[in-house]
């Protein structure tokens, strides 16, 4: 698995899992947090987020141009910087008033443009590294690995943004309960019924300092709403600590890939070979790659739920508790260490001599342990908060990830395994699954204008929520990884910046369009959503398919 590839490839996931840890952490929040501070309603909020996850993901467009040009690692270098600065500013406590609001969209602003100098230049980077004919076999597997290291950033992010908004929430005399920021508006806004009244009241009696406890309704919302979003703005905080590891990293390891860093015009002024291709050859390559971009805009659309409707799902129609074997979910350090059994157990049967095999099996062995000695000492039920469904995502592309390269690559020594583009078809159809389980989940329920900002009175098991992470993961790992992979490949030499910032331009598209949730929220039962979804995925892995073959002539000149 590991064995192989360019010690460059390691230092370049490295710098990219700070990153995406101080982003995910982030975005675990960033929807309450509109809703806590702002008290906007799903489809202002959704517009807000689903913009700024689009210009997170158009910016490599910008980055991409600027990279071909002048360079890739002064393209991640500036974008750290100017990624560090936005999450600064988005870090600042602020009223909830017109200031408050510029200073966020400012923060947001830079946060994008710089994910776009540097997310899909750092990726240009590690396909770069497997031009090289030792490597280039590996490719795919190496973007597995990549893809995989991505997410362990993320799957630690809920849970240290959970702890953060907890403890600072603590020190306040308050404790989370999803219900309080709608209500705390309806009366702050002079809107709220009797019965919302009545149930606020029960709620602020939860919390467990007596004087805040005891406070006037309209003192308690104002409370109660400042210091969690406040909260909040630790939570965003992080990434500045997780931006300067990675810079730490990527300058301490630079040596390992620097041979990497020159593009086709650096290339080109010191004689260095270059793979040329005829205009044919370039027009059906970039026709080829914008087919792929045109299909997967549908899958970020319904992928990229995770930090709006899903969440808002969590939060209004799952039971805020875990019970039996399913806490297990609902503990980073146990999925850590389950996370890292995979690879242990993999190596117990991979190793090449009976010394690696046995220390593979006890290490496998002890960290099975240490997961049940966790789980034996949890309280049942387990209290839980709706961003923490957002770490199953990662967890499963962690765990998930030797055991999908151990199937593609005994495929590939049967000469069986699918290409690039059938994969991404085949992830559009499992991602409809996903949002078929949805559907199911929300026959019965009350439509979302039905709860006036309250929760669902007879809400659903948290199964329903982690079975769907695990199906949409499995099509995020048909999809993502090899896409990218794909591009790096076909991409013409000249255009590979360009060609990374268009994946990413498609993205940005798809994640534009994942407000349409958002937007028919309180207009539509709650099933439909997820129906639209489910419909609209189907739709893509079948538009693939037709393209199959105009793609796979493309792609082979």
């Amino acid at each position: 698995m590991f064995k192989g590839q360019p010690k460059g490839l390691f230092a370049l996931a490295l710098a990219n899992t700070g990153e995406r840890f101080g982003y995910y952490t982030m975005l675990a929040i960033f929807m309450l947090f509109l809703q806590a501070k702002f008290g906007w309603d799903q489809a202002v909020s959704s517009q807000v987020y689903s913009i700024f996850l689009a210009l997170v993901y158009f910016m490599p467009v910008v980055g991409g141009i600027l990279a071909d040009k002048i360079g890739y690692g002064k393209c991640v270098v500036t974008g750290i910087c100017v990624m560090f600065a936005g999450y600064l500013a988005l870090s600042i406590p602020t009223g909830a008033n017109t200031m408050g609001i510029v200073l966020m969209l400012g923060a947001l602003l830079l946060i994008s443009v710089g994910t776009g100098l540097f997310k899909g230049n750092l990726q240009v980077l590690v396909g770069n590294l497997y031009d090289d004919p030792k490597y280039s076999a590996k490719r795919d597997s190496a973007f597995s690995l990549f893809y995989m290291a991505i997410n362990i950033g993320a799957m630690f992010a809920p849970s240290a943004a959970t702890a953060i908004t907890n403890s600072f929430m603590g020190k306040a005399g308050l404790i989370y309960k999803a219900a309080i920021p709608a209500l705390a508006h309806q009366t702050l806004g002079g809107t709220i019924t009797a019965d919302n009244a009545t149930r606020l009241a029960e709620l602020q009696a939860q919390m467990p300092d007596a004087g805040v406890a005891g406070m006037d309704p309209a003192a308690f919302s104002s409370y109660y709403i400042e210091h969690l979003s406040s909260a909040y703005n630790m939570g965003f905080a992080v990434a500045c600590v997780s931006l300067v590891i990675s810079i730490a990293i990527y300058f301490a390891c630079r040596s390992w890939f620097k041979h990497a860093d020159v593009n086709a015009k650096q290339a080109a002024a010191t004689n260095a070979p270059v793979a040329e291709l005829t205009p044919k050859q370039t027009k059906d390559r970039i026709t080829a790659l914008i087919m792929v971009f045109a299909v997967v805009i549908f899958f970020w659309m319904a992928f990229h739920q995770n930090g709006q409707s899903l969440t808002w799902f969590a939060r209004d129609y799952t039971l805020p508790f875990a019970t039996g074997a399913t806490r297990l979910g609902f503990n980073i350090w146990i999925l850590a260490l389950i996370a890292v059994s995979i690879y242990t157990l993999f190596a117990t049967f991979q190793s090449e001599t009976k010394k690696g095999k046995l220390i593979s099996g006890l290490i496998t062995a002890l960290l099975w342990g240490g997961a049940y000695w966790i789980y034996s000492g949890m309280p049942d039920p387990l209290s839980i908060e709706p961003q923490l469904f957002q770490q199953f995502n990662p967890f499963y592309v962690v765990f998930l990830t030797p055991i999908s390269m151990a199937i593609f690559s005994a495929l590939a020594s049967k000469g069986k395994e699918p290409s690039a583009p059938v994969k991404i078809g085949l992830g559009m159809f499992v991602a409809a699954l996903g949002y078929l389980i949805m559907v199911m989940g929300s026959l019965g329920q009350p439509s979302p204008a039905d709860l006036q900002g309250t929760v669902a009175p007879d809400p659903v098991v948290p199964m329903y929520l982690i079975s769907t992470y695990l199906v949409l993961t499995f099509a995020e790992l048909l999809l993502s990884p090899m896409g990218i992979s794909f591009v790096t490949k076909v991409a013409p030499p000249k255009y590979k910046g360009l060609m990374m910032g268009l994946w990413f331009a498609s993205t940005a598209i798809g994640n534009y369009l994942s407000s349409i949730p958002g937007l028919l929220w309180n207009n539509v039962p709650l099933w439909a959503n997820w129906a639209i979804l489910m419909a609209l995925c189907v739709i893509a892995g079948a538009i693939m398919f037709a393209m199959m073959k105009k793609i796979n002539e493309a792609t082979a000149s």
